[in-house]
C-alpha cells in the first residue's frame, strides 16, 4: 500500500474544491478541461496555494488520476493520495499514491488512518455525488468560471437535494467568483 498507516485516527473534513462553468459543468463531455486555460494569472492563483497548503491528503477517481498523469508531472508529490478505482494495472505516480476501490466511508477512514484531517476531493462529479449521498462531504469550494460549456460532466452527477450554507465568497479580476459552502448535515428531531 502506498499510504503509511498511523495508529491514531482523527475525524476528517472532506472538501470538494473544484472549478465549474457558469452552467455547472466541470469538464467537457470527453473529460477535457482545456476551456479553463486563460483564466489563471501569474500574480493571483485565486487562493489555490493557500488551499493546497491547508490540506493533508487527496481523494480522486480514476479519470481525474489519469488526467493528472497525462499532464506529465504529478502535481501532488507531497500529499498522500487515494485513487478510487477497480483498476489494479495503473502506474503509481509516487509511493504516496494508493489505488483501491472502497466504499466512501472506508476511503475516508483509510486517509484518516494516515493522519489526514483535511482531505481534498479532487474532481469527479460522480465521486463527489457519491460522497455527498453518503453524508460525508463537509465543504464545497467552487470557483465559477465565466464560461458556458452547454454540455459536459456536471458538478455533481447524482440528482440529490442538499442544503448548503455560504461561508465565504470572493471575486477576482478575471471574472471568476469563488464560493465556499458548508454542507448542512441533516439532524433528526427526537
Amino acid at each position: 500500500m502506498g499510504l503509511t498507516k498511523r495508529r491514531i485516527q482523527v475525524p476528517s473534513t472532506l472538501i470538494y474544491y473544484v472549478a465549474a462553468s457558469l452552467d455547472g459543468y466541470i469538464a467537457r463531455p470527453d473529460g477535457s478541461v482545456d476551456w479553463l486555460e486563460g483564466y489563471g494569472s501569474e500574480t493571483d492563483d485565486q487562493g489555490y496555494s493557500a488551499f493546497y497548503t491547508s490540506i493533508d491528503g487527496l481523494l480522486m477517481g480514476r479519470a481525474t488520476y489519469l488526467h493528472c498523469l497525462d499532464a506529465g508531472r504529478w502535481p501532488y508529490p507531497d500529499k498522500p493520495t487515494l485513487v478510487m478505482t477497480r483498476s489494479n494495472h495503473l502506474p503509481r505516480a509516487t509511493p504516496q499514491v494508493e489505488m483501491q476501490h472502497y466504499a466512501p466511508i472506508d476511503a475516508l477512514e483509510s486517509l484518516e488512518a494516515c493522519g489526514c484531517e483535511r482531505i481534498w476531493l479532487v474532481g469527479g462529479g460522480s465521486l463527489a455525488g457519491n460522497f455527498l449521498a453518503a453524508g460525508l462531504l463537509d465543504e464545497v469550494i467552487v470557483s465559477i468560471i465565466p464560461h458556458l460549456l452547454g454540455a459536459g460532466i456536471p458538478l455533481f452527477s447524482i440528482g440529490l437535494e442538499q442544503r448548503l450554507q455560504l461561508l465565504e465568497q470572493r471575486s477576482f479580476p478575471s471574472g471568476i467568483v469563488q464560493m465556499r459552502y458548508q454542507v448542512l448535515k441533516e439532524t433528526s428531531s427526537p
